[in-house]
Parts: C-alpha cells; structure tokens; sequence
C-alpha cells in the first residue's frame, strides 16, 4: 500500500485506541463514569469513521482530527443516553443503559457532560475552520432533536403522512451522517461543491438504512437478526410499512389491521403474523424496498460524482457504505 492511501482498519483501530485512551473527567465518579461507560459498550463507530474517510478522501494525516472526529461519537452517544431514558429502555448494545445501571437523574447529568465535551473537542479543530464547523455541528444537533420530538409527536397522532416521516427519519437518523461526511471533507480543505455532495450522501444513504431498518423489523431473518424480530409491530411504531398499510388497507384488511393496532391484549407472535399478512397482501415490503432504493442510489450517483485525489480511499468508502446496505441485521 503506497503511502498515499488509509486503511480503513487501521483508521478504526486507532479510532478505537483514541476513544478508550480519552479522559472525560475524575470527580466525582458517579458523573464521569457512566461516559466512560457508555462509550466502552463500542459500536460500530460508524459515524466517526465516516469523518475521517471523508478526510482521508484529500489528506492521509487523519491522525490529525481524531479528537474531533470523537466529538461525532460523543455526541451521538449523548442521544442515545438520553434516548434510552425517553424510551425506558433496559438495553444498550446487549448491556444495562446508564439509567438502568446507575439511575435517571445521574443519566441525565452525565449526558448534559457529554455534550460538553463534544464541544470541547472540536475545539482542537483550525481556528479558521472553527465558525464553520460549529455552526453546522449545532444546526445538526438541534435537527436530532427536532426528529426525536416528531417520531415522539407521532405516537399520538392517528395519520401521519409519508412526507412527514421521511423528513423524520432525515432529522433524527440521516443529517449526523450527512453531518459527519461534511465535517472530514471541511477538515480536509475539499472543494464546497465535493463538501455538499458528501453531505446529500450521507444524509440518502442514511434515510435508506432507516427505511431498510424498518423492512428488517418485520423480514429479517430471525437467526440473523440479533433481536425480536416484528418489535415494532408489537408497540405500534409507525414505520414506513405501517403508515403505507394504513394508507392503503381497505375493508375487512383495514378493520383487522385498526384491530391489532387498537388490541391492548394479544399474542405477541399472532399479533406480527396477523400485520405481516396484511403487508404481504399489500405488497408493503415492495413498497418499502422501492423506496428505500430510491435514496441509496441517489446517494451512491452523489458520490459517484466526487474528484477525489485519493481513489483508495474512494473505493474503500464506497465499499463501506455498500456493506451496511447489505446487511442483514
């Protein structure tokens, strides 16, 4: 390999070896070790790898931005911290949520801390580029939280629209990996028209893995899927196929499917089988694969179109991307 081009495993391991070597704070214990907690439960650091391919995409010193690139991650982490609780959730990554291991209030407090160090790591970001980069890591932020507040205000709401969703979905879910492209190409001194395409990838790809991660809720191979398969059946979640099934359900399918939506005492499996039938009388997994591969080739012209001089690193990206579309789980 010549030493104009990155590995994408040696990015991650020194990713990993950055992010388990960063102090966040000693006293007192119970604000700072939950951080350090959360952020060893690991993950597929998918965001800050994002950061620092689309960097090595012009420059091969991605050692450079490391600390900022683990901003990404804290501050994603920081979500879920919070999320969890919103969601009373006993998991995270197959391990006990900070609200479950220490308690709300400490979860609370150790996530407002995150946030914070997030911050103070983008401070090590080129003073000239600081501006740019922290009004663009605040404009995503407060969208986050926007997404999280529709897919809140959506659990009351009888109809939701597909447009609604979508826009969803690209605030809660798509705009941090947009976000993370763009941050590594800014970093890297990349041209504004590569920086904007960077960003409308990530932000197609990422509603594309969304809308793949509703389909797999109900067709995932339940050997190979790592969780109950149908869950968001079960509690109602309005995914993409359940707003396509309300749409389009008519007579006795929308009156069994207003049933199991209304039912507060089922069988769990009867209630999946029940709904996954009226989808596959629909053709609602159809549906949710047209539109999903809609976004990711989007996505994938977008990046098609970038000058990149490191064409390694291109290749290797595009690989990346390829292989979480194509995941099964």
């Amino acid at each position: 390999m010549s030493q104009n081009t990155v590995d994408v495993n040696k990015i991650l391991q020194d990713l990993e070896t950055h992010i388990q070597g960063y102090s966040y704070g000693k006293s007192p214990l119970e604000l700072y070790q939950p951080i350090s907690y959360l952020m060893s439960l690991g993950g597929k650091r998918i965001r800050p790898l994002l950061t620092l391919m689309a960097y090595s995409l012009y420059k091969v010193d991605y050692q450079q931005i490391l600390t900022p690139a683990m901003a990404v991650e804290v501050f994603h982490n920081f979500t879920l911290m919070h999320d969890d609780i919103m969601d009373d959730a006993p998991l995270r990554r197959g391990n006990a949520t900070v609200h479950e291991k220490w308690n709300a209030n400490t979860a609370i407090l150790s996530g407002d801390v995150m946030l914070v160090k997030a911050y103070d790591m983008l401070l090590e970001i080129n003073p000239n580029k600081l501006p740019e980069c922290l009004r663009l890591f605040n404009k995503t932020a407060a969208e986050v939280c926007e997404g999280q507040q529709h897919d809140m205000n959506f659990e009351t709401q009888d109809t939701v629209t597909e447009e609604a969703y979508i826009d969803m979905i690209r605030q809660k879910t798509a705009v941090l990996l947009g976000f993370a492209l763009q941050f590594g190409a800014i970093l890297a001194d990349a041209p504004e028209d590569e920086i904007q395409n960077l960003y409308d990838f990530g932000v197609n790809i990422g509603i594309g893995f969304q809308l793949k991660d509703d389909l797999l809720d109900v067709y995932a191979d339940k050997a190979k899927f790592g969780k109950q398969v149908g869950g968001d059946i079960i509690s109602n979640k309005k995914t993409f196929l359940l707003l396509k099934a309300k749409e389009l359900a008519t007579g006795k399918h929308k009156t069994e499917l207003e049933n199991w939506i209304s039912a507060k005492d089922f069988d769990k499996e009867e209630k999946v089988n029940g709904v996954t039938a009226i989808y596959d009388h629909l053709g609602i997994k159809g549906m949710t694969e047209a539109k999903m591969q809609e976004y990711f080739d989007k996505g994938f012209s977008q990046y098609a179109a970038l000058q990149v001089p490191n064409q390694h690193t291109f290749q290797s990206l595009l690989k990346l991307t390829k292989d979480l579309v194509d995941r099964e789980k």
